[in-house]
């Protein structure tokens, strides 16, 4: 369907508890006016809410940024609409196909009010969801009016724990109890729990001890898109997604040692007993899918002690075998760590069996080896993160740069400092001088967050570095130039140099950090917050902001070619 009133997206992570990694992202819907929950109750009145819910979700997965993509997004429907026909849906389904996106990725939050739906139909809907791929999560426990029936019987992923629960957290027994009876459940039937709307360091910290995985909210991270207040510079900031979130399972991948399904003991003894034998077995179908593993080390102590093997020789090994845990192959690393803490394994010397589209075996990978390797990433990162801003140092730029120039992709890479800085600390101190540079870096990471093409760098001092888009060099500009920047009182400017690059226009990210350097000398050299702009190969520098020689504002702020 086509929305008939304007609708933007913005889309809040929910953070693993135990990486501190992001491993989701939701699609809040913003209306041009209104509220989303206004918008959807108009359409119950209207007799439309089903084509409303899905033409939503449809529109936040064209909406999505290419960093959002990359992990699996939380879509909200009423459960009236999942109850609707699968035809219904194929906005849904088309949106995702153009988008390149898999169904699997996509998580269906579902909320109130239930008990208006028959529960068969519901049920029935749920399950045709999932045979098309999607996950389904149950959404508001705690507030509305989710049956415990419900509950119990959905195929579900995840349950969402409501925030009214919650802010009872640390110190009222009955939220506490609740919490941890949600947690039994979750862990009983396989599902995860999701907290959301934590509001205090001390909720947060409740959840995690109490053994919360996942959690959402304001106090973590405000939705990509919504312009929040930006947080005292002592106040608790939110995870940083680490670069382990990039690497995915197949960067583990080990070759599979595979057996037939019917295979016997025996058969699995003769390869495990070989000098250079396997760590495990998988057990597969004659479609190569997996239906069973073995760990070496359990299976050989079972058939060699006292009666092991007269008990076991000819009998299936399938006896002896653990059910199989799998994951995608282009699932994140962070996926696959939240499928162990999940799993609650102690055995995390085991094979993970790695399965493609068709759910065939194509390798396994050792948990060990992953938790090495993100532990690895992340200490490389947190090395070259800035102890301020959190931002990475010049190589995120240049490598963003260097990629734009071999795709011959048009771009404008920039360079922000603060004007007089050694006075500002001199005036105002290094106190307040750190706070304005944490400042300046929370806005450039908003302003990252909210366009997709965009990355910034710290390279030290309050020098910053950026590459974006061209048509998104004015949101850029906007934000840093109309802002009315402080140290302690003292009132501050800023320089922005601008560099605008066409297709082959420069031939590496030296080339532009050569071309910029004499743009930041002569936006320094204007007046106020400024704004100066060059082209390779032209000594034309134009002034957009500033005061020009004239004693006149230059607001000009269109950048083209």
């Amino acid at each position: 369907m086509t929305l008939q009133i304007a609708i933007r997206f913005a889309y809040q992570p929910l953070y693993s508890l135990h990486t501190g990694g992001v491993v989701a992202f939701e699609a809040l819907a913003r209306p041009g006016r209104g509220t989303a929950r206004e918008l959807l109750a108009d359409a119950r009145r209207g007799g439309n809410l089903t084509e409303v819910d899905i033409g939503l979700a449809a529109e936040a997965v064209r909406q999505q940024n290419e960093a959002q993509a990359a992990l699996p997004l939380h879509l909200n429907l009423s459960a009236r609409t999942v109850a609707a026909p699968p035809a219904r849906f194929e906005p849904l389904t088309e949106a995702l196909g153009l988008s390149g996106r898999r169904t699997r990725d996509v998580v269906l939050e579902i909320g109130p009010p239930f008990t208006q739906i028959p529960a068969d139909l519901l049920l029935t809907g749920m399950r045709r969801l999932t045979e098309l791929g999607f996950r389904l999560a149950l959404d508001g426990l705690g507030r509305g009016d989710l049956p415990l029936t419900l509950l119990a019987s959905a195929p579900i992923d995840l349950v969402k724990l409501d925030r009214t629960v919650l802010r009872g957290l640390p110190h009222d027994p009955a939220a506490v109890a609740v919490v941890e009876a949600v947690l039994h459940f979750a862990s009983r039937t396989d599902n995860r729990l999701v907290a959301t709307g934590l509001e205090t360091t001390e909720q947060l910290e409740s959840a995690r001890r109490l053994g919360v995985r996942i959690a959402q909210g304001n106090l973590l991270a405000p939705p990509d898109g919504d312009h929040a207040p930006l947080p005292a510079p002592d106040a608790p900031g939110p995870f940083v997604p680490g670069t382990a979130r990039a690497r995915r399972v197949g960067d583990f991948l080990r070759p599979a040692t595979t057996l037939p399904e019917d295979a016997t003991c025996d058969d699995v003894r003769e390869v495990l007993a070989a000098s250079d034998g396997p760590s495990g077995i998988v057990g597969i179908d004659d479609r190569h899918r997996p239906q069973w593993s073995i760990d070496r080390t359990r299976f050989l102590v079972a058939v060699t002690g006292l009666y092991g093997h007269a008990l076991h020789a000819k009998r299936p090994a399938s006896r002896l075998a653990d059910r199989p845990h799998t994951i995608h192959t282009d699932a994140s690393a962070l996926e696959f760590l939240e499928l162990v803490t999940d799993a609650d394994w102690s055995r995390t010397g085991d094979d993970v069996v790695v399965v493609d589209d068709r759910g065939r075996c194509v390798g396994v990978v050792l948990v060990n080896e992953v938790l090495r390797g993100v532990a690895e990433a992340k200490v490389e990162e947190a090395v070259s993160l800035s102890p301020l801003t959190r931002l990475p140092g010049s190589d995120a730029v240049a490598r963003d740069v260097d990629r734009r120039i071999n795709a011959r992709e048009p771009f404008v890479a920039a360079w922000l400092d603060v004007d007089a800085f050694k006075t500002v600390n001199d005036t105002a101190g290094f106190a307040a001088g750190d706070d304005l540079i944490r400042t300046l870096g929370r806005t450039l990471t908003d302003l990252e967050g909210r366009l997709r093409r965009m990355r910034v760098s710290h390279v030290g001092g309050d020098d910053f570095l950026i590459a974006c888009d061209v048509d998104e060099i004015g949101t850029v500009a906007a934000a840093l130039l109309d802002t009315p920047w402080s140290a302690d009182g003292l009132p501050v400017t800023v320089s922005l140099a601008t560099l605008v690059c066409g297709n082959g226009a420069i031939r590496s990210y030296k080339d532009a950090s050569r071309l910029l350097a004499p743009l930041k000398k002569q936006a320094k050299e204007v007046p106020g917050s400024s704004w100066v702009l060059g082209r390779p190969g032209s000594d034309r520098v134009e002034v957009l902001r500033g005061i020009t020689t004239r004693g006149l504002p230059a607001q000009r702020a269109a950048v083209g070619f």
